[in-house]
């Protein structure tokens, strides 16, 4: 089938033409590969191998959620991998996705991965009797999910079979999710956006068909996310028959650096699992009620999230993500014991740092290469730097900084990473 398109003049085509390129230059495949952060492999399709680099910028964005987690009032669990279908069927999954699970056979029972943690948390939550008392609670999960996207739709971070999410589920009474929950989530999503300055809008998704309770509890769910939204003042709009089956949902659309729309933030408002199990907690009265679950995610898919930051910021990460952050050159043979010293404090320090020490390239040529490799700062040390203690800063943009102690080019360091700040020079 042929595909064409079409536009009112040449203006409206060549504008469609320079954004077609900087989307090619800043696709997220060619950096991974240039800057040796991940790869895909046949051996396990739709999975992706996160080499060194990679594994730094998905550690530091794991930190950072954590971060915010310890002030949020948020705790870490863990759960299996691999579950009865007999958990699916009770939570309603096996009907409604069981094409998208993966599945294992052991006779005479079958197992599937999990493509989502919300069924293990509702099953911690009924290990015993919980009192109003504990509510909320909220449990936050990392764990490695699996979901069986078909072939022709997988492509690079965007689209994977095995990914983790910044997951967690909060338990509380329907008093709290009108009162604090909701409003709380949404203000921990305009928090983390921030940081990477993104501007974002918010949509209202409600019930789809088919999809599981009553429609009075639809109604009362979709009232309350309306008035979370009221409150919160950032800009939404209504995206109807778009909730999950369970439960409508806020969803929040970033948009990057060349305006582009992203999905990644997700609020679900769910009665219908701690319905499906059972949920319960003494209330003040004494009396059994039924919990709220709220479902929530801010960064979203952390693989689909690191191609959305690499297109972003075009490669060149920040230096509380950069997974290269300084390149130290010394200036002659006599001078790299001093140069390998500087790297061992950096490193000391909890800094990415590596040493050129190419006795074949001359100085602009290994400067012009850390520049290319995208390392946010060069320190260049000769006899002058080796005799004070200090080192020569370049940024990977080419201004000079000029001389600066070690101990105070560390501290700049630290101030800029530490404050998770986009700047490119201290």
């Amino acid at each position: 089938m042929m595909m064409a398109v079409s536009f009112p003049g040449t203006k409206e085509r060549d504008q469609w033409l320079r954004e077609q390129e900087e989307a090619r230059r800043r696709d997220h495949r060619r950096i991974g590969k240039e800057q040796e952060l991940f790869f895909f492999n046949d051996v396990s399709p739709g999975s992706c191998f996160f080499l060194p680099k990679g594994a730094h910028i998905y550690n530091t964005l794991t930190d950072f959620i954590k971060s915010e987690y310890r002030r949020r009032g948020f705790s870490e669990v863990i759960t299996p991998t691999l579950y009865s279908t007999s958990l699916w069927e009770r939570s309603g999954h096996w009907e409604h996705y069981s094409e998208n699970m993966f599945t294992v056979a052991c006779k005479p029972h079958t197992f599937a991965l999990k493509p989502m943690n919300c069924p293990a948390h509702c099953v911690m939550y009924e290990q015993r009797v919980r009192s109003w008392r504990e509510l909320p609670l909220r449990w936050a999960d990392f764990g490695a999910l699996h979901r069986n996207e078909h072939s022709g739709a997988l492509g690079g971070l965007t689209r994977v079979r095995r990914f983790c999410q910044d997951d967690a589920h909060i338990f509380c009474t329907p008093e709290q999710v009108q009162s604090e929950e909701i409003t709380a989530c949404l203000e921990f999503v305009r928090s983390v956006y921030r940081v990477f300055g993104f501007t974002f809008h918010c949509l209202l998704s409600t019930r789809p068909t088919p999809c599981l309770g009553e429609p009075a509890l639809w109604d009362s769910a979709e009232q309350q996310l309306d008035r979370s939204l009221q409150k919160f003042g950032e800009r939404w709009e209504l995206n109807s028959g778009d909730g999950a089956f369970y439960g409508p949902k806020i969803d929040i659309l970033i948009r990057d650096a060349i305006g582009r729309r992203h999905q990644c933030a997700t609020i679900q408002l769910d009665f219908q699992l701690p319905i499906r199990f059972n949920l319960q907690y003494v209330g003040v009265d004494g009396a059994a009620h039924r919990p709220v679950m709220v479902h929530r995610a801010v960064l979203g898919s952390l693989e689909r999230m690191i191609a959305i930051l690499a297109e972003n910021f075009s490669g060149k990460w920040p230096l509380w993500l950069s997974p290269a952050q300084v390149m130290v050159l010394p200036v002659g043979t006599d001078i790299e014991r001093y140069g390998r010293d500087v790297v061992h404090r950096l490193k000391e320090a909890g800094f990415m740092a590596d040493i050129d020490d190419d006795h074949g390239a001359t100085l602009n040529r290994k400067i012009r290469s850390a520049q290319l490799a995208q390392y946010n700062f060069i320190f260049v040390v000769g006899e002058r730097e080796q005799s004070s203690g200090t080192v020569n800063v370049r940024t990977r943009g080419g201004k000079q900084l000029g001389q600066r102690s070690l101990e105070d080019a560390m501290t700049s360091l630290t101030q800029l990473r530490d404050s998770r700040s986009n700047q490119d020079e201290f």
